[in-house]
């Protein structure tokens, strides 16, 4: 076996990659439980593959058939429910803890330089997620599944000139129809998820390449020659990484120490995920909505629309602006606002550990007003809610005008050279 092994890494260097990006890794100590999202996010992610994979053994891309294999999964299949519902909280769980993915990075500062090309490509993920589970929500071809759809689809056509023939080859017909559903199957189970793991890959070198951020915001990295012989590190850390640094009792290997607290955080977990699936898989009809149990009828349309909660909040900004296109601007304005996030906060210092008392105001009552406008949008509209929206899509980008303004003079703490102890 021994020498099976050696064979096998003169030729692919397993090993090798394992220890520079996984058991060696060196990982700054003092991460918090803020940091357990982005081991969590991984391990929903190939939940959602694998059950994905074996729910397209049973499920039938058709107008005619698509309600009812979903039906014969939960019914007939042997655990096919618990796979439909594997997947279904599985989708919920993987919003919760990307949202407090990124917002973990928003208070540490972890798309500052050097780590901006990484805030992109996570948010390229989360871009790449969304239009996933948009794409998902529309296969059960339920009244909701059908009526989404039709909302969000229809929202292309207000681009001027183009609009109209890009909705119909989007829908691949002139209305939502099988084509449409044929078509978004295909984007949910094979390209987009191919999309989703490269970025995913992507993110990992560019995060490994820089190094992890810490609560502090404090570089771990010291130029070769410039620690003292004592205070290096007594970890063995692989040559790749001491080729060109010297460490300092700030960091420890990525295992066992960081993988012991995933495992914790991943038990905890767990345990939330199992309850929710096994208990209350529907959520109130926040995850799984009421009328999504009735086959697609074009000709009845529910009483309320509106996407599942992690569109929400963009759907609110959509409807508090009352021109169709300015609205479709605005919505998309508020996603690719977050992409520019880096160049925004000219801030020396990331941590909110050492940044004024107005940047963690602002940050808290950013996060405030997210969760604000993900209630206006998932609740029938009237009359206050409608003015509630429009004061909040105006406070949601203000927290980005405040940034760059202040950002640049902000009074600040000390920060400490090194992590402290």
């Amino acid at each position: 076996m021994t020498t099976l092994l050696a064979w096998i890494e003169a030729r692919i260097p397993m090993m090798r990659t394992a220890n520079v990006h996984a058991i060696q890794y060196p990982a700054p100590r003092n991460m918090n439980f803020w940091y357990v999202f982005g081991f969590l996010a991984t391990i929903i992610l190939v939940n959602q593959i694998i059950t994905g994979i074996w729910l397209t053994m049973n499920y039938e891309p058709s107008a005619q058939r698509a309600f009812a294999s979903v039906e014969y999964i939960m019914r007939e299949v042997n655990y096919g429910w618990l796979i439909r519902y594997m997947h279904s909280t599985g989708a919920t769980a993987f919003f919760v803890v990307i949202y407090l993915h990124m917002f973990r990075g928003m208070i540490y500062g972890s798309y500052q330089k050097p780590r901006e090309l990484l805030w992109v490509f996570g948010m390229l993920i989360y871009l790449a997620l969304m239009a996933e589970a948009f794409m998902g929500y529309v296969l059960p071809w339920g009244q909701m599944s059908y009526w989404g759809a039709q909302v969000i689809v229809s929202l292309f056509s207000a681009i001027p000139v183009i609009g109209g023939p890009l909705v119909e080859w989007i829908q691949g017909d002139y209305v939502i129809s099988g084509a449409t559903l044929n078509r978004f199957f295909a984007l949910h189970v094979i390209a987009l998820p191919l999309v989703i793991v490269i970025l995913v890959f992507l993110h990992i070198i560019a995060l490994h390449e820089v190094g992890s951020n810490n609560p502090d915001g404090v570089d771990v990295k010291h130029p070769k020659g410039s620690l003292p012989e004592s205070e290096k590190t007594s970890y063995k850390i692989h040559e790749h990484f001491t080729n060109r640094y010297d460490y300092a009792d700030d960091v420890v290997p990525f295992f066992p120490h960081i993988v012991l607290k995933d495992l914790v955080a991943f038990s905890i977990f767990l345990f939330i995920f199992c309850y929710i699936m096994f208990f209350a898989p529907e959520l109130g009809g926040k995850a799984l909505e009421h009328p999504n149990f009735e086959i697609a009828n074009p000709l009845k349309t529910p009483e309320h629309i509106f996407p599942v909660w992690y569109f929400t909040p963009f759907y609110a900004i959509l409807q508090a602006v009352p021109h169709k296109l300015s609205g479709v601007l605005t919505m998309f304005g508020a996603i690719a606002v977050l992409f520019v996030l880096p160049w925004l906060d000219r801030a020396n210092v990331r941590s909110w550990r050492y940044r004024s008392g107005l940047h963690t105001a602002n940050l808290l009552v950013f996060a405030a007003v997210f969760i604000f406008l993900g209630y206006l949008g998932g609740t029938p509209q009237e009359p206050w809610k409608l003015i509630a929206a429009r004061i909040a899509t105006i406070m949601y980008f203000m927290f980005f005008v405040m940034l760059f303004l202040y950002s640049k003079h902000e009074t600040t703490k000390p920060v400490p050279k090194r992590i402290p102890r």
